[in-house]
């Protein structure tokens, strides 16, 4: 199960505040709280909040934060509260509270999900087996595939974004989020970078896209490898372009060649990204969702520009001293990594 810890310094949540604040707002009485963090997210943060034997999650904004459209609460808030109703692997949120002396920031509480997050290792069963490997897989894509295919507007959600263009601004928007967050000189992703602005290609459709799937964002059924109890960390989500989507969950995917610290990355199970290739990956994906994947090569680039943009992000905060959390300290070698990993795959013309 995904396991709490107690709260990173720094961190913490005013629980006098919080306490007086959930007394008002849960229609499941009063009493004292105790909250723990959720330990492994590197964007927005995450606490389990108990009282008596009532369990909720709660979201927030990580410290430091400097870019307030990429933490948006009442957004994400809005998103899940229609999303829940269509998609089940969406937590429904309960409580949005946008007065930021409670705890410092806005905040919402959700329900809370349970089921297996595979972080490093992956259970013995999975390792041993080819056939539920296979499976686990063709779940994984098939669940992507599905929201993908969900009618966005019957469920209240056409307005969250504007499909046309999307492919191009994404580009754009990700290559100025970089620069403004650059600290060392990288040429083969700025080779990269040129290389996405000169190749956008026409919109494939328009789809509602998590833009962070990957395996640690799902939690599976422990007794079920194959099924999904739920989908996490729904911030980034808008209408898109679906195969950019792909992209982001491709980018995640490494090949063996990529050395012993990316595929130990705790992204994806290790032994997922061994035997089952991207491409594979996303042949499952074409054959689940009826869309045609030609072009994939610009889709994955993309992908893991994004995510080394990302990762440059957390690490220009905590050179900056917004957050104490050592994990970050050796961000930059994995942007660099993504970059080569992005320039080769280039130069070679396939992922």
């Amino acid at each position: 199960m995904s396991d709490t810890k107690p709260i990173r310094p720094g961190e913490e949540l005013d629980i006098g505040n919080l306490t007086s604040y959930l007394n008002s707002h849960l229609i499941d009485g009063s009493g004292e709280i105790s909250i723990d963090q959720f330990p492994s997210g590197s964007s927005n943060l995450t606490y389990l909040v108990r009282r008596g034997e009532n369990e909720y999650v709660l979201r927030r904004p990580p410290f430091g934060n400097t870019v307030k459209s990429a933490h948006d609460m009442h957004r994400e808030f809005q998103v899940l509260s229609k999303l829940s109703a269509v998609y089940k692997p969406a937590p429904k949120p309960l409580i949005f509270c946008k007065d930021e002396n409670v705890i410092g920031s806005q905040f919402y509480l959700m329900e809370r999900r349970k089921g297996l997050i595979i972080r490093g290792k992956s259970p013995e069963l999975l390792q041993n087996s080819s056939e539920l490997q296979r499976k686990v897989c063709e779940s994984f894509t098939a669940n992507l595939a599905e929201l993908h295919n969900l009618d966005y507007k019957a469920a209240g959600l056409g307005n969250l974004g504007k499909p046309e263009g999307y492919a191009k601004r994404q580009v754009e928007g990700w290559t100025k989020r970089y620069l403004d967050a650059k600290t060392n000189e990288l040429p083969e992703l700025e080779a990269s970078v040129k290389w996405l602005n000169e190749s956008v290609p026409p919109e494939s459709g328009a789809a509602l896209v998590h833009n962070d799937y990957k395996f640690d964002n799902i939690m599976l059924n422990p007794n079920d490898l194959t099924g999904i109890t739920a989908v996490l960390d729904w911030e980034m989500v808008t209408i898109g372009d679906p195969l950019m989507d792909l992209g982001t969950t491709l980018g995640y995917w490494m090949a063996k060649d990529a050395g012993e610290e990316m595929l130990n990355m705790p992204f994806n199970p290790r032994v997922l990204m061994e035997n089952i290739s991207r491409l594979e990956l996303a042949e499952m994906y074409a054959e689940k969702s009826g869309r045609e994947i030609s072009n994939i090569l610009f889709y994955y680039v993309f992908g893991t520009f994004k995510i080394a943009v990302i990762t440059q992000q957390i690490y220009a905060r905590f050179l900056r001293g917004f957050t104490k959390d050592r994990r970050f300290a050796n961000f930059d070698t994995f942007v660099s990594a993504l970059g080569k990993i992005a320039s080769v795959s280039i130069e070679k013309k396939s992922m």
